[in-house]
């Protein structure tokens, strides 16, 4: 009798103890590739169809005012990983980055090649509490022993040290193998990763678990299904590549089969869905300048400082927390998803630079803040090494080349097209001062003055978005 009450009350303990952990907030990230800030129909785009977004979007909050850390993607990566700036991880550029060039007006430093591993994954973070955690899709943050598992996630599927697609005759389909995915003949990469997300939704349905599904699309070489290519022949009739929007709704595809497994898993109102992009829109593909997205109405695309490189969309579901048709205008960062997650989740963020976003999800606010950005690198986009700074409605650009500055108010130029500098001294002044003390605070690397500069090395005299650029896949 006491040995059968002894075991009923383990067995007991098991069950109260698996139905706590069951309780325990999931949490699902969606990051895609150089995905455009207008890309999504509930963002303005009129050609592609998005429906499943949309619906995270009125079940959720949709952020119109979310950036990336860097108008790159390794360093946002990063950021969303450990909640630090890129300027802290020193992951500065895409790995392996771009070269400085030897005769240019200045000397770029190096990026490192590499996430590494004394720093503090949110996969990490979750451990202790008893999450499990995979990583399904793109990597690119550092080669073997810098893997997924080398930084505190249970599965790695797909992530390797590779920024692109694998390199096959067809773009995004086999025959390919990735870490832990092997696909056939004609089998297409996104679906492939929506599955294997699928399969670890299910598996963990009843443990508290961490999903990281960072998707190859929509990142050149583009490539997709050939019937939802066809869709769009017609209907596209040169206003935008039909290609790219057959992408666009590939991954809204798999956001929608990945929705579905969350409600047959029954976890949906304690599952916090994020849907983010690493950097802006790419606007040309190479030297072709064959376009590829349009960012307008904001300025520029990926490897720019300016709007279009930086500003993504970014949709939150949460319904233990979230009223449904939320619209959040606060501005937002990539390193807050770290602290949000840990905050959700019941654990201690640690030393991060982001902030908690779960006071505005219940309905609240942020402190006010500045944001800021250290990009000391050419970027194969045609954009120049700089740095800025956002604080309410201003922003300041400060270029390294040159040193020359500019200063937008967002509110009513979201297209920067008004430069302010010299019309608002005192603002430039102060901001600039604010970007200066944060770049000495945080250890900046900065560009140095190149004693073999040419004065005639290409774009000397060009602004960034003049500059003539080489192809480059895997940026």
């Amino acid at each position: 009798m006491l040995r059968r009450t002894f075991l009923a009350g383990l067995a007991g303990g098991a069950l109260a103890a698996r139905g706590a952990t069951a309780a325990r907030t999931n949490f699902v990230f969606i990051l895609a590739d150089d995905f455009g800030w207008r890309d999504l129909a509930c963002y303005g785009n009129r050609f592609f169809a998005t429906p499943n977004i949309d619906r995270l979007a009125r079940e959720g909050a949709r952020f119109t005012e979310a950036y990336a850390a860097c108008p790159v993607c390794s360093p946002t990566r990063a950021s969303i990983l450990t909640g630090r700036y890129p300027v802290r991880t020193g992951v500065t550029d895409w790995i392996p980055g771009r070269p400085s060039s030897e005769n240019g007006p200045i000397t770029t430093p190096r990026t490192s090649t590499e996430l590494k591993l004394k720093e503090t994954t949110v996969a990490e973070r979750l451990k202790p509490a008893s999450y499990r955690s995979a990583s399904i899709g793109k990597w690119h943050l550092g080669d073997k022993g810098f893997w997924p598992t080398d930084q505190g996630f249970d599965q790695n599927i797909g992530g390797n040290q590779s920024g692109s697609p694998p390199q096959s005759s067809r773009p995004y389909f086999g025959p390919f193998e990735l870490p832990n995915l092997r696909a056939a003949e004609g089998e297409f990469l996104t679906e492939k990763l929506t599955q294997a997300a699928v399969q670890f939704i299910d598996k963990n349905k009843f443990h508290p678990f961490f999903l990281y599904l960072p998707h190859y699309t929509v990142h050149i070489p583009l490539g997709a299904r050939d019937n939802d290519v066809a869709r769009h022949l017609d209907k596209a009739q040169g206003r935008y590549d039909p290609v790219y929007a057959a992408m666009v709704e590939s991954l809204d595809e798999s956001v929608g089969t990945v929705l579905a497994a969350i409600d047959a898993a029954g976890v949906t109102h304690r599952t916090l869905v994020i849907f983010f992009s690493d950097n802006g829109g790419l606007r040309f593909e190479g030297q072709s300048h064959k376009a590829v997205t349009d960012n307008s109405p904001l300025r520029a695309g990926k490897g720019h400082l300016y709007e279009g490189g930086i500003r993504e969309p970014l949709i939150m579901r949460y319904p233990a927390v979230l009223k449904p048709g939320t619209v959040v205008d606060a501005p937002v960062s990539s390193v807050d998803f770290f602290p949000t997650i840990c905050d959700a989740a019941g654990v201690p963020a640690g030393n991060v630079d982001g902030v908690s976003l779960l006071p505005v999800l219940r309905g609240g606010s942020l402190k006010p803040r500045a944001l800021f950005w250290h990009y000391p690198h050419y970027s194969n986009q045609g954009g120049e090494p700089g740095g800025a700074v956002r604080e309410g409605d201003w922003k300041l650009i400060e270029f390294y080349q040159d040193g020359r500055r500019e200063l937008y108010n967002l509110r009513a130029d979201v297209s920067e097209t008004h430069n302010l500098v010299l019309k608002e001294p005192a603002v430039t002044a102060r901001l600039a001062a604010t970007l200066d003390q944060w770049r000495r605070k945080t250890g900046a690397v900065m560009p140095r003055k190149n004693p073999k500069a040419d004065p005639r090395w290409p774009g000397w005299h060009l602004t960034g978005e003049e500059k003539p650029t080489p192809p480059d896949v895997n940026s």
